[in-house]
C-alpha cells in the first residue's frame, strides 16, 4: 500500500519566464490531491514554457495522469507548451491522445448565444426539417414492418403481442368502463335537463347514441390510450435506448422496428376498437340510468337508441378508433426511439409522446369530420 505523504512537488524558475517542475514519490489519488492546487497555481503563474520532470515518481495512477493532462490544458490555454520528461512511453502515449486545445476550450465558460432573429429562425426551420425527416422515415419503416407482419404471420412474436394486448386492453378496461359510464351519465343528464323544459326528453337517446358512437367513443378512448399506453411505450423504449439495449439488439442482428415497435402497434390496433365498444356500451348504460330516474321506459330508451344508430355510424366510429390507435402507438414508439441521454430524457420522451398523440388525435378527428361530411356519412 502506497503512503500518500511520499509525494513531493518543487519548482524552479528558468530564463524568459520558463518553469521547471519536479514530481517525486507516489502520484496516486491521494498524492495528486495533495499537490493538485499547488501544481495548477504554479503552472498558471508561469509566463513561458513549462518542463515537468516525473522521472522521480515510483508510482502513478489515473488520477496522476489526469493532473498531467490538466496542466497540459492550462498551458494550451495560454498558447504555450508543456514538456514531460521521465514518463514511460506507454503512459506518454496516453497523455498524447488528449488534444490540449480542445481541453482548454472545454474549460472556458460558454458564452451566451446572441444569434439574431434570422439565424434563430433558420435553426428552427432546420430542426423542423430534421424532425419531419425522422417522422417520414419512421412511418415508412413502420408501414414496411406491418406489411411484412401481415404477409409473414409466423414472424410475429405472439408472446410479446399477447403481453402487449393485455397491457393495452385488459389492464385499461377498468378506466375505459368507468369513464364511459360517467360520460354517458353526465351527457344524458345535461341534455335531459335542457330538453325536459320543452317536453323533448325522448330525443336524449338519439343524441347520446350518435354522439358516443360517432365521436366521443373513439375520441375519448384514444386520449386515454395516449395517456396510458402511448406514454408506457415511450418510457419502455426510451429506457432501453438510454441503457444502450437498442444498440445491443442491432448488434445481435435484431431489427428494433420488428422486435419492439410492431407488437406494440399491432396490439394497439387490435385492442382499441374493442375498448371503444366497451366505452360505447357503458356510456349507454350511464344514459339509461339517467332516463330511468326520469321515469322514461327502458324499452323506449333502447328502441330509440339503437334504431337511430346505423351500421355506417358504428363502422365509422371503429375506423376512427383504428386510425387513432395507429397514431398514438406510432408516436409513442417514435419518441421512445428518439430518446436522448440524460437523467430527464425518458420523462421528456414520455411527455412528448402524450402531447404529440393528443395533438395528432385532434388533427385526425378534424380530417375525419371533413371526409365523412364529403362522403355524406
Amino acid at each position: 500500500m502506497s503512503n500518500a505523504s511520499t509525494i513531493e512537488f518543487s519548482t524552479a524558475q528558468g530564463p524568459a519566464g520558463s518553469l521547471t517542475a519536479t514530481f517525486t514519490g507516489v502520484l496516486d489519488a491521494d498524492g495528486a490531491g495533495r499537490v493538485w492546487t499547488r501544481a495548477v497555481e504554479a503552472v498558471r503563474a508561469g509566463s513561458g514554457e513549462v518542463s515537468l520532470d516525473v522521472g522521480g515518481l515510483s508510482e502513478i495512477d489515473g488520477v496522476g495522469l489526469g493532473l498531467l493532462v490538466a496542466l497540459k490544458a492550462i498551458q494550451a490555454e495560454k498558447g504555450a507548451t508543456l514538456a514531460i520528461h521521465g514518463l514511460p512511453s506507454a503512459l506518454q502515449t496516453v497523455i498524447d491522445r488528449y488534444d490540449a486545445a480542445k481541453l482548454a476550450e472545454l474549460q472556458k465558460p460558454r458564452q451566451q448565444d446572441r444569434a439574431g432573429f434570422v439565424v434563430r429562425a433558420g435553426r428552427f426551420g432546420w430542426e423542423v426539417m430534421r424532425a419531419a425527416k425522422g417522422v417520414i422515415s419512421f412511418v415508412g419503416e413502420c408501414c414496411i414492418a406491418l406489411v411484412y407482419a401481415v404477409l409473414h404471420p409466423w414472424s410475429i412474436r405472439f408472446k410479446d403481442l399477447a403481453r402487449q394486448c393485455e397491457l393495452v386492453g385488459a389492464n385499461g378496461l377498468g378506466i375505459i368502463v368507468l369513464i364511459g359510464f360517467l360520460m354517458g351519465l353526465i351527457l344524458a343528464f345535461q341534455t335531459a335537463i335542457t330538453l325536459i323544459r320543452f317536453g323533448a326528453q325522448a330525443f336524449v337517446p338519439n343524441m347520446l347514441g350518435l354522439a358516443m358512437v360517432r365521436e366521443m367513443g373513439p375520441l375519448v378512448t384514444a386520449i386515454l390510450l395516449a395517456g396510458r399506453s402511448g406514454s408506457a411505450f415511450a418510457a419502455e423504449i426510451g429506457t432501453m435506448k438510454v441503457n444502450d439495449e437498442i444498440n445491443a439488439l442491432v448488434t445481435m442482428g435484431l431489427a428494433p422496428m420488428r422486435f419492439l415497435v410492431t407488437p406494440k402497434i399491432l396490439a394497439a390496433m387490435i385492442m382499441t376498437p374493442l375498448l371503444t365498444l366497451f366505452f360505447d356500451l357503458f356510456s349507454f348504460v350511464g344514459g339509461a340510468v339517467v332516463m330511468l330516474s326520469l321515469d322514461y321506459p327502458l324499452e323506449s330508451y333502447a328502441h330509440r337508441l339503437f334504431n337511430n344508430v346505423s351500421m355506417t355510424d358504428f363502422i365509422g366510429g371503429l375506423i376512427k378508433a383504428l386510425v387513432f390507435s395507429l397514431l398514438v402507438a406510432g408516436v409513442g414508439c417514435l419518441q421512445g426511439l428518439n430518446t436522448r441521454n440524460g437523467a430527464g430524457a425518458v420523462g421528456e420522451s414520455t411527455t412528448a409522446a402524450v402531447v404529440g398523440g393528443i395533438v395528432l388525435i385532434a388533427v385526425a378527428d378534424g380530417l375525419f369530420a371533413v371526409i365523412y361530411y364529403a362522403l355524406g356519412i
